[in-house]
């Protein structure tokens, strides 16, 4: 009898090959590879259209873009953050001689908490990262009025937030500036990449120099630069990407509904993020493993990895309780109460427009009945 496949949280949609060979053929043709070449160029203005924004600027990922976006903006000193998120998030600071400093979540939406934002303010504050946690919107409104009273810059780490609206806006206008990541995992990928979202076009043009070394013009630098561009392969899979996000969010939609249909009422499961609550992508589809539910949340984790079935404990353990800033004074765990739950509960289930019925099911069945195996049921 063969292994059955593993079921990961997140599979990448790949178009026919045949669809994406044009492309190809058009950039052997023309030998631009990258450097800001048609296909680069194209992309930003579909995406422009497409997320209903003025200005973007594609990069080789994510990371380069947040490590950009606080150039881009001269952020210095110490910059207010969540504890609850990937270490890109942080790392960016400290790439960038920035102090992060930890305030805790929201206990529903598990974003950056308003409320604990202004105890943290020091002299020495000069911007505040949140992050758009599974695509859920951060509470913009409040986080701005904070920033508008004390001087602030906003940048918000949009890695999930694809797409998603606020009062009929894309959430990417919000703030100074807005962080895409474009990895395989993401609702929309082109393989690797990322962009920022400005509000304008000087600051789109400082961006622009930035990830391209700080060259204004063959003979001219201007600024301490890096190399973020994306290439020309990345930036085509994009656009043939692009194409068809509409559907795949569709059929990620769908597979939130089953699972917050077979989940609802049962003990000790929370879902984070329920379908139909706001507009969202469904990037994923995090559950919290809480007290009533008859197996812990590492027990349950260890349960579908022995069917075959990878979730993910995300984010799970804490950036701030990793060595490089659990010394810091903002990082200790009884200041965080709230993250630390939620990271020690949170289980993402897989979440794909590929996701078969079937083993969606197989994944359900683990979950309302740990005790009993599906296969073994029938």
């Amino acid at each position: 009898m063969s292994k059955r496949q593993p079921i990961y949280v997140t599979q990448p949609e790949l178009p026919p090959l045949e669809e994406f060979t044009p492309y190809l053929e058009q950039i052997w043709s023309n030998r631009l590879l990258t450097n800001g070449g048609p296909f680069h160029q194209q992309l930003e203005q579909e995406l422009c259209r497409h997320l209903g924004v003025e200005y973007i600027s594609l990069f080789a990922n994510g990371t380069l873009a947040l490590l950009t976006a606080l150039q881009a903006l001269r952020i210095t000193g110490e910059v207010i953050t969540t504890p609850y998120s990937f270490v890109a998030t942080s790392h960016s600071l400290l790439w960038n001689g920035i102090t992060p400093v930890f305030v805790d979540i929201d206990p529903v939406n598990l974003n950056l908490d308003p409320a604990k934002i202004e105890s943290a303010i020091t002299p020495r504050t000069t911007a505040i990262m949140p992050v758009h946690c599974y695509g859920e919107p951060c509470d913009t409104r409040a986080i701005q009025a904070i920033a508008d009273n004390y001087n602030l810059k906003v940048i918000y780490d949009a890695a999930h937030a694809f797409g998603v609206e606020q009062d009929g806006a894309s959430i990417l206008n919000c703030g100074d500036l807005s962080v895409l990541s474009f990895h395989a995992t993401k609702v929309f990928n082109t393989f690797e990449g990322g962009a920022i979202v400005s509000p304008d076009a000087r600051t789109k043009q400082r961006i622009d120099r930035l990830k391209n070394f700080g060259f204004v013009d063959e003979t001219t630098v201007v600024a301490a630069g890096i190399n973020g561009k994306m290439s020309e392969i990345n930036a085509a899979f994009g656009l043939l990407q692009l194409k068809g996000v509409e559907a795949a969010m569709v059929a990620r939609r769908k597979v939130a509904c089953r699972y917050t249909e077979a989940f609802e009422g049962l003990a000790g499961i929370t879902c984070v993020r329920p379908a139909g609550r706001g507009p969202a992508n469904h990037s994923y589809f995090p559950i919290l493993v809480g007290p009533g539910y008859p197996l812990g949340r590492d027990a349950l984790h260890a349960l579908l990895k022995e069917h075959d079935i990878v979730a993910r404990r995300y984010f799970y353990p804490l950036i701030s309780s990793f060595p490089m800033y659990r010394g810091m004074l903002s990082a200790a765990a009884e200041n965080l109460p709230v993250a630390s739950r939620a990271a020690d509960q949170v289980l993402c289930l897989p979440i794909y427009p590929g996701l078969a019925e079937d083993d969606q099911q197989r994944i359900i069945d683990l979950i309302l009945d740990p005790q009993v195996s599906p296969a073994g049921a029938r």
